[in-house]
């Protein structure tokens, strides 16, 4: 009887792990690479960017792909977020590694902030942030505060840009903390609370920066680094996301109770959902979604360039406390 009950245990167990990748939205968008993603819920689309041409795509849920924006000058496209008013979409560009269309003037030169209305495509913001601290360039990732002041990360520069609302610039957070080889800050976010959470990619490390006094940066205590860290999504006050890739290839989630102190590991999806370099996350109707950028097909020149990517659902399986 004894080992009736423990084989029944173990079926249960097992069923409850899953052993097929989760749910994907595939589309077509020929070359894109897309890295940044973020939802519009009164439209119910998906925006992705394009490392490779620069150009801004929209996906339905059905996987229908459709312009937004295609301009080869923008030469990659990356970190997008809806503005708070709902009508603009914001994007990171520069050209940082992978363009199809890169050029001296502008190979890790160029650091932009652009807005595009949602329903026109038309631009109708364009803020220069190169000039504003010496060296290379790479506006990665952004967030918005409830002022709805732009924060920009510099993956080469290693600082944080701040945009307000009229479209000034300026160095909000620049600290010898941040400072690494390669690419370094990326994702970011904003917390209600007053305050931005990064992590560095070089690094492994997540900071937390005070919007009061930029000056005031402190690391998050971790169980680990998160080393190739990329997009951050908080999903409530105590959670976030964190997307890895480099060969990782996973998504995490981390709960704090001490205000962004420390950070525990709560959940992680599996190796079995195969995830192909994600690179940033998205929340649309209670679900975290995640953009799978296929970026280690571009470092290999014999690849045929990829027509089809996808839009894949993070399973995260709560880790045992």
């Amino acid at each position: 009887m004894k080992k009736l009950i423990l084989c029944s245990l173990m079926v249960g167990c097992a069923a409850a792990i899953p052993d097929q990748p989760s749910t994907r939205i595939e589309f077509n968008a020929p070359e894109a690479y897309p890295e940044g993603i973020a939802y519009d819920s009164s439209s119910n689309v998906y925006y992705v960017s394009s490392a490779r041409l620069g150009s801004i795509g929209k996906v339905t849920p059905a996987g229908v792909y459709s312009l937004l924006m295609n301009d080869p000058s923008l030469k990659s496209t990356y970190g997008l977020k809806v503005h708070p008013d709902g009508k603009r979409l914001f994007a990171c560009v520069s050209d940082a590694n992978y363009s199809k269309f890169t050029s001296p003037d502008t190979r890790k030169k160029m650091a932009r902030l652009i807005g595009i209305d949602m329903i026109t495509g038309k631009k109708t913001d364009d803020i220069d942030l190169s000039g504003l601290v010496k060296g290379n360039h790479f506006a990665n990732d952004l967030t918005f505060d409830s002022q709805q002041n732009a924060y920009v990360t510099d993956s080469f520069s290693n600082v944080i840009y701040k945009v307000t609302p009229g479209g000034k610039a300026s160095v909000f957070a620049d600290s010898p903390m941040f400072k690494t080889e390669g690419i370094g800050l990326n994702g970011i976010v904003f917390h209600p609370s007053g305050y931005l959470l990064t992590v560095s990619s070089g690094t492994g490390v997540l900071y937390k920066i005070d919007l009061n006094n930029p000056k005031n940066i402190t690391k998050v205590a971790t169980e680990q680094f998160f080393m190739n860290g990329d997009g951050l999504l908080l999903t409530e006050n105590q959670k976030l996301v964190v997307v890895q890739n480099g060969g990782s290839d996973k998504i995490y989630e981390l709960t704090s109770q001490d205000n962004w102190a420390s950070a525990k590991l709560s959940a992680s999806t599996l190796v079995a959902d195969r995830f192909t370099y994600p690179s940033t996350a998205a929340m649309a109707k209670d679900k975290v979604w995640i953009m799978n950028a296929k970026f280690s097909e571009l470092t290999d020149s014999t690849n045929v360039p990829s027509v089809r990517f996808d839009i894949q659902h993070a399973r995260l399986m709560p880790l045992p406390k």
